[in-house]
């Protein structure tokens, strides 16, 4: 009798873990590698190594545009699916993933799984983030202002080699938390030489950063346990933490919850404050509790800070890696006749365009081929390549395949960048592509997705 219990418990384990995900599961017809299909952890081995977007893109190439990664998840590199997943009204929501990216227990723009609370919040700072206002006015000149303060910079290092990934972080650094805060209440001055604030980036470069986001991904009641123990058995684990206390960005949040406080009591003194450091702060406070009144739509303190951190996290990185890749870029010794020609166009600037021996935004903004380089930067050096994973609560198709409720359908930049029928020689770092045949050109246009697309679209892609 027992063996028989023992049989059929092994029975009905093989057949709800290999039979049913990998002949009647409907995601069975899609194609891909069979272990991904049977468990998740062959693509967690690939989100380990660092190597899981290379990896998906791997497959695409083998087995076309739609793969099959895990048991309940899919991968896309196609038109059609990016209009389906992605587009205005589509119904896909962000998964639990976004969740993570949560600051002091509150969500924010990022983090939203509802596309309507997503839309609400998003008219509160979307204006802040227009072309109008960054090309004239006080972002314009804030800008401008740390652009000097990075060229006197590097100029007091003089003509020996520099180390760019640091000092492009004070720059992105400086320039968020001025465009988020103002300069009396959070904005920093790494690029002026301040410790305490270049000390806030220490945790960015920190190499176990990954390991615990990682932890905190495929193993997050694990990791919420490992890191909320104290005494004696906090003491047996902090050898077996993927990053040792404090965890990454620590210090930048403690940053950005204090700069908040130092606004909220700034604006409940100085009214005029709202009008005299206008920022991103400065926006949400109006719809906070006590200026608009308890209602679903006010937000209280800690919705506001987690908002404005969270345009910190996103601002720092991406701009200044963004940065990096394209002087890297233009470096190197191939590139030498891009290098010369941007340099041709930018002495083409007329002289009633600079103010202070610097040239205006919006004549900078005319130069079609600096331009140019740096969608192509973003194109083959996206800031954000992996993937954006959605869901949806009810079945679809896609390219031609039924996707049942709930399953995880993601699309990457990194791959759709690649695509070799659409970007000639896809590896090669060719600005000049994005000036050729206007549909070619187009069809270029189509497929670019360094800001993502849809309500969902970076708003900070100005």
């Amino acid at each position: 009798m027992l063996a028989l219990i023992v049989f059929s418990a092994l029975v009905a384990v093989v057949y709800y873990n290999v039979v049913e995900p990998l002949f009647l599961n409907p995601e069975s017809k899609i194609p891909g590698p069979k272990l991904f299909a049977l468990t998740k952890w062959r693509l967690a081995l690939e989100d380990f190594k660092g190597t899981r977007t290379r990896k998906i893109h791997a497959l695409h190439e083998r087995y076309g545009p739609i793969v099959r990664i895990g048991p309940n998840e899919v991968h896309c590199n196609s038109l059609n699916a990016l209009r389906t997943i992605y587009g205005a009204g589509s119904g896909f929501e962000r998964t639990w993933f976004y969740r993570m990216f949560d600051v002091y227990g509150k969500q924010n723009l990022f983090t939203f799984e509802s596309g309507k609370d997503h839309s609400e919040r998003k008219k509160l700072v979307a204006n802040a983030y227009s072309k109008s206002l960054m090309l004239k006015g006080p972002a314009a000149r804030m800008v401008q202002e740390k652009v000097t303060q990075y060229l006197t910079l590097l100029n007091a290092q003089g003509e020996q080699p520099q180390e760019i990934f640091s000092t492009l972080h004070y720059f992105s650094l400086d320039a968020i938390t001025h465009f988020l805060y103002g300069p009396s209440h959070g904005g920093t001055s790494a690029l002026k030489g301040n410790a305490q604030h270049r000390a806030l980036l220490n945790d960015i470069v920190d190499p176990t950063r990954r390991y615990l986001s990682w932890f905190a991904v495929h193993l997050p009641t694990l990791t919420k346990w490992m890191y909320t123990r104290e005494g004696l058995l906090e003491r047996m684990l902090r050898p077996i933490l993927p990053m040792q206390k404090p965890t990454t960005y620590t210090g930048i949040r403690r940053h950005a919850l204090e700069a908040f406080h130092r606004f909220k009591d700034a604006a409940e003194t100085k009214p005029d404050i709202l009008v005299s450091e206008p920022g991103i702060v400065s926006r949400l406070w109006s719809s906070h509790e006590s200026v608009k009144g308890p209602g679903p739509r006010s937000l209280d303190s800690l919705e506001i800070a987690s908002e404005c951190a969270d345009h910190l996290l996103a601002g720092i990185d991406t701009t200044a890696d963004t940065l990096m890749f394209l002087i890297w870029a233009l470096s190197q010794p191939q590139n030498s006749h891009i290098q010369k020609r941007l340099v041709e166009e930018v002495r083409t600037i007329p002289e009633d365009a600079f103010e202070d021996g610097m040239p205006k935004l919006d004549a900078i903004d005319k130069l079609l081929y600096l331009d140019a380089v740096i969608k192509e930067t973003l194109r083959l050096y996206a800031p954000l390549p992996a993937s954006e994973p959605r869901s949806l609560p009810n079945d679809c198709v896609i390219d031609g395949y039924k996707i049942p409720a709930r399953t995880v359908v993601n699309m990457s930049p990194y791959s759709l960048h690649r695509n070799a029928d659409v970007f000639d020689v896809p590896l090669t770092f060719n600005p000049e592509r994005w000036l050729g045949p206007a549909d070619k050109v187009s069809l270029m246009n189509r497929w670019f997705w360094a800001f993502s697309s849809g309500g969902r679209m970076c708003i900070g892609l100005q």
